[in-house]
């Protein structure tokens, strides 16, 4: 431990008084107190009377030296309270010459808050009664004898150093399960007994024992919460054993680090903790680490990983009475027996902010090989530690963890003094382990019995901070500062605009006013029967009197600054013009739209004196990410990215819109532009998930890893049962070789993912079981077949879309016209090929990706290993163990596959060979068959057409019935110009009962094959269906083309003209309206459409022939002939 400057430091203990007190013999007694600390009696009090209230004045002061270099130090006040026994004088009866004493109760002082940093503290304590004493049992409700106690030192005991860098380790040894049946209560008495080591100042390690362990045959189980006990033997009042204010308190078996927190566990562990033997110690014992321990702790834990904890049992030696009596000797070689050994995954100490960890863990026999193998330990507390076992093993002995070594040697032929005890990282003394036998058949017990211990080990402080919330919100902004909405200015071109039409309007009803006070009578004697002469007259008349009048300049005046805004803010002229032909070009321009604006604003003021207006198409935002869509698969970047920017421009503060069109950059590869995007729509929502995790994607991309920390963990703290965020964490933290956090990460990420299937799991039960009930009731009034197709679609449905039933199960389901399309280029495929995945009769594993981009690298071997423990708790839940009639099996997904669903829909594609390799390693993932669709989807983006036809057989070979399979293969035919092959895995794609994720072009290229073909009726109905689930510019224009070429000339009309409403830009669509309108005789329409078709750059030669050969058929619709 940190030395202390001086040689000694006064601990006082001040007992200031009792309450509530009572005694044996009258309401007056006579009592005083004895302060006892690490076996040594400070003193005695005054014998105080105690008053009729109940209450005693004692103010007695005791104390104790602290001293580091030799005597009690920090690990003493951690671990051992301070003791006031209370003790009743009682009266003397005649002839009796000694006061008798009675002891009425025992108090404890924690001293652990001088071990915090404290000078002094003050507590009331209650006062446990001794069994026999007339105090009163704690009760709720009712007064506890207390006493008044206050702690104080000169300074405190912990330097300023002391108290940032060092720790309090607390240990808590509950109990051990499910023993073996040989352990009996009948026979020798036995000594059960668990130890550990943590580290120290110099060579040696400080060993913390828990002893005398209570054997109970079973029949119940252990109360929670219960309180722990302090590890010290010899207390006089029961109550006394407990901690203040420490207590077991239990929890789900899933929530706890152990190794038996997987659902496969519960049955057994209830069954242990409730009906086998087990044996109890409750018990807690701490331990100060100074600064130098901390570190080496910490660096040991990174080494080792797994911790021993041994446990044992030895005969308890009974003192023969006699004062010349000695100890009867005992065989040493038959001293030590069942010795085990649990292996404590000590890692999550080292996760950022984890204090504590608690869990049941196996015990296995003790072997020295295994034991130095799992923990890079050479050395056994119990067996190497001396040869003192007799002498303190006694019946009534003190239980300190500071006791001298406990246990005797078991194996002659080690002999290791206490002296040379090297640290458990230390790699000298390894030829011991070949004077050790390699066989425990005691220790074996363990192993059939299923022995485990629960432990728990607490920190006061995390060996790892932890960043906080607001501080990483804090970096955020200061990397992203928010971006409020703009603020709506008051004035702008639009308002200037808006002022001269309200000008306008007000003139031209001032002028009305005008004419009917002077010609109203006329007007109403004609009845409006006006020729064009008195029109003319009336007008010169009018002309007349506004000028005579002044009202003509008067309206000019009013007129003049709505004007002088215009030219100020939309056309932007605020300095003088350099010359008169500039200043005259302007005044044309300007007067032609002021007159153009003044025609709007009569017409808004009188509409009956216009023609309707031509009502436009509104294209939705959800419409304009389709076509963007169409133009990303068709490779037309320039026109998606068209789309893409006007969605912006009508709502630019939806992040949404942003997220979309970053994704759409990363696809193009502009790196630059996505990240700008992402931050943009992070400014606009900084608790936006799906921003922070972009933003940290884009970051690790850019090699800024920093930055892409901060990202990746706040997205944790806002989202902590984000799957997704815990697994982009842990892969970052690969990338930069933290293997420590990176098994953080994936384990918080399988812990949700479990949490979640489970949830889900518990609504689909009662879901189900309302419908059976329902069903029974509705038994009478025939509707139970439809109850039972009701129940056999929600079964179909995995948890949350995890999983998904047979195809046969499904049906199929169209969305309403104009819903909205995917989220990208891959968006919906893999959630549906995971649901799909079901369908085949059995899973098959075939051997490793044979893809360069997955290859394993000792990265991923390590975590194909730590999260072997993890992978079985969602295999082992009950989820995936009952098949329901219509499915085979369920096959779940995993953390990775569902990173890899979110990656793709971004066009993360860079990321996701990393996650990849991730899956083809993880227990509980594998090459499944949405693996090899997913790997096709990257090498077709990349138009690698061998590789994906690979893959694609893989995948084909795992589930023959998926459609996103033959989905994705009529694709990769159609790109090679096969369109027979493709029009074939179309066909069949539809043909499934269940639809692919991406139905939209499977119709369109479908549609096109049978256009090519010839087969316009299949092509009509091809069309049609698109046209209905998603209606767009291509589906209307090949239903349209489908008409035409069927001769019904006015269902393609109105085919095309939807086409040319929603994209006015579309070359062929414009061709074919006129050809159409040739067919209708209606020249001037065919005029104009060819027109656009020639000005749009038509370049199907093809068609333009044909439109060619038709004008000159009819004779006209060219106007250039």
């Amino acid at each position: 431990m940190e030395q202390i400057a001086s040689a000694g430091k006064p601990v006082q203990i001040t007992v200031i008084g009792g309450y509530e007190l009572k005694g044996s013999k009258g309401d007056t007694p006579v009592t005083f107190i004895r302060a006892e600390f690490n076996q040594a009696v400070l003193g005695d009090s005054a014998k105080i009377i105690v008053s009729s209230e109940g209450t005693a004045k004692y103010n007695f002061t005791s104390s104790f030296e602290f001293n580091p270099e030799g005597g009690i130090t920090l690990d003493d006040l951690a671990h051992k309270p301070v003791f006031l026994t209370m003790t009743e004088v009682l009266p003397k009866e005649k002839k009796q010459k000694d006061e008798k004493t009675l002891v009425l109760g025992q108090a404890v002082v924690d001293l652990l808050p001088l071990v915090e940093g404290e000078s002094s503290f003050g507590t009331i304590v209650p006062l446990h009664p001794v069994p026999g004493s007339p105090l009163e049992p704690l009760q709720p409700g009712v007064k506890q004898c207390s006493l008044e106690v206050k702690v104080s030192v000169a300074e405190p005991l912990l330097t300023a150093a002391q108290i940032s860098g060092g720790n309090l380790l607390k240990v808590t040894l509950e109990a051990a399960y499910s023993v073996p049946e040989s352990f009996v209560p009948a026979g020798p008495v036995q000594n059960y007994m668990v130890g550990l080591q943590v580290p120290s100042t110099g060579e040696k390690d400080y060993p913390i024992f828990f002893k005398n362990g209570t054997l109970k045959l079973g029949g119940e189980r252990e109360p929670t919460p219960r309180p722990k006990k302090w590890p010290i033997a010899n207390i006089l009042a029961p109550g006394a054993n407990n901690i203040p204010d420490a207590f077991i308190v239990g929890g789900p078996y899933e929530e706890e680090d152990g190794e038996l927190n997987h659902p496969e566990d519960r049955e057994m562990r209830i069954q242990a903790e409730c009906i086998k033997k087990r044996i109890t110690w409750d018990l807690e014992s701490r331990c100060y680490l100074d600064p130098p321990a901390v570190v080496s702790f910490q660096k040991r834990i990174a080494d080792c990983r797994l911790w021993p904890v041994e446990i044992t049992r030895v005969p308890l030696v009974t003192a023969p009475k006699g004062k010349a009596a000695k100890f009867d000797k005992v065989d040493d070689e038959n001293a030590l027996s069942f010795h085990g050994v649990a292996y404590v995954n000590m890692v999550p100490l080292l996760y950022p902010g984890v204090k504590r960890i608690r869990g049941a863990f196996h015990v296995y026999p003790y072997l020295d090989s295994t034991v130095y193998e799992k923990t890079k330990c050479s050395f056994s507390l119990f067996r190497d530690t001396g040869h003192n076992l007799l002498h303190n093993n006694k019946v009534g002995g003190i239980n300190s963890p500071l006791s001298k070594p406990v246990v005797a040697k078991n194996l002659k032929e080690d002999k290791i003094p206490a002296s040379s005890v090297k640290s458990q990282s230390s790699d000298t003394a390894v030829e011991i382990l070949d004077a050790t036998p390699n066989y425990n058949p005691e220790g074996q017990q363990y192993v059939e019995a299923g022995t485990y211990i629960v432990l728990e080990i607490q920190l006061n402080k995390a060996l790892v901070p932890k960043r906080l919330p607001e501080e990483l919100a804090r970096r955020v902004k200061e990397m992203i500062p928010p971006r409020p909405p703009l603020t709506r200015r008051t004035g702008g071109a639009q308002k200037a605009v808006s002022d001269y039409h309200l000008q306008i309007k007000n003139i031209s009803r001032a002028i009305l006013d005008e004419y009917h006070s002077m010609f109203g009578k006329q007007v109403a004697k004609l009845e409006g029967d006006i020729d064009s002469e008195t029109l003319e007259e009336q007008k010169c008349q009018l002309n007349y009197e506004l000028n005579c009048s002044g009202k003509y300049f008067a309206f000019k005046e009013q007129l003049k600054h709505a004007v002088v805004k215009i030219v100020r803010e939309k056309y932007l002229k605020t300095i003088p013009f350099e010359n008169q032909e500039e200043l005259q070009t302007f005044i044309s321009e300007l007067y032609v739209f002021l007159v153009d604006q003044m025609h709007v604003a009569l017409n808004q003021t009188m509409p009956d004196d216009i023609q309707g207006a031509v009502p436009t198409i509104h294209k939705s935002s959800e419409q304009l990410r389709l076509f963007a869509f169409e133009a990303e698969v068709n490779e037309n970047f320039e026109m998606a990215a068209v789309y893409y920017e006007e969605r912006l421009v009508r709502e630019p503060q939806n992040l949404e819109h942003w997220l979309d069109y970053g994704a759409f950059c990363l696809l193009t590869e502009d790196t630059i532009k996505a990240q700008e995007c992402f931050r943009k729509a992070l400014s606009l929502n900084q608790n936006h998930i799906h921003s922070l995790l972009l933003c940290g994607v884009l970051a690790v991309l850019m090699e800024n890893y920093e930055q892409a920390e901060i990202f990746f963990e706040d997205a944790t703290c806002l989202e902590p049962t984000s799957v997704v965020a815990w697994t982009l964490l842990g892969l970052y933290y690969e990338i930069q070789n933290n293997d420590i956090r990176m098994e953080m990460a994936f384990h918080e990420a399988f812990k949700q993912l479990q949490a979640r299937v489970l949830q889900a799991q518990l609504m689909k039960n009662a879901g189900t079981l309302d419908i059976e009930t329902q069903a029974s009731r509705q038994k009478s009034t025939g509707v139970v077949e439809h109850i039972e197709e009701r129940v056999k679609a929600e079964s179909s449905l995995g948890p949350w879309g995890v999983t998904s039933g047979s195809s046969t199960t499904a049906s199929k389901a169209e969305p309403p016209p104009g819903s909205g399309a995917p989220f990208s280029v891959l968006d919906g495929f893999l959630e549906e090929s995971s649901k799909l995945q079901s369908h085949s009769q059995e899973r098959i594993f075939p051997g490793p990706s044979q893809d360069p981009a997955v290859n394993p690298n000792p990265s991923n071997l390590f975590s194909k290993e730590i999260l072997k423990r993890d992978a079985s708790k969602c295999l082992g839940s009950s989820v995936f163990l009952h098949p329901t009639p219509d499915r085979i099996s369920q096959i779940p997904t995993t953390i990775f596959m569902e990173t890899i669903r979110f990656l793709m829909k971004v066009n993360a594609v860079q990321y996701v060979h990393r996650v990849l390799a991730h899956e083809l390693l993880c227990p509980q993932g594998g090459p499944s068959c949405e693996y090899y669709l997913v790997l096709a989807q990257t090498h077709l983006l990349k138009k690698d057409f061998v590789k994906v036809e690979e893959c694609l057989q893989q995948a084909a070979q795992m589930d023959y019935l998926n459609p996103n399979v033959w989905g994705l293969k009529g694709h990769l035919y159609f790109l090679r110009g096969d369109h027979a092959e493709a029009k074939a895995c179309y066909e069949r794609t539809i043909s499934f009962v269940v639809d692919a994720s991406e139905m939209h072009f499977i119709f369109l290229r479908l549609g096109h094959i049978y256009l090519e073909e010839k087969e316009y009726e299949k092509a009509k109905k091809t069309y049609l269906q698109a046209c209905k689930r998603s209606p767009s510019c291509l589906t209307w224009l090949g239903l349209g083309i489908a008409c035409y070429r069927l001769e019904e000339i006015s269902e393609a009309e109105d085919a095309l003209s939807e086409a040319n409403a929603l994209n006015n830009n579309n070359a062929e669509v414009w061709a074919y309206l006129a050809l159409v309108s040739l067919k209708a005789g209606r020249q001037l329409e065919a005029e104009q459409a060819y027109k656009y078709t020639m000005k749009l750059k038509l370049k199907d030669e093809t068609l333009i022939a044909e439109i060619h050969m038709l004008q000159e058929t009819v004779g006209f619709g060219n106007p250039s002939f």
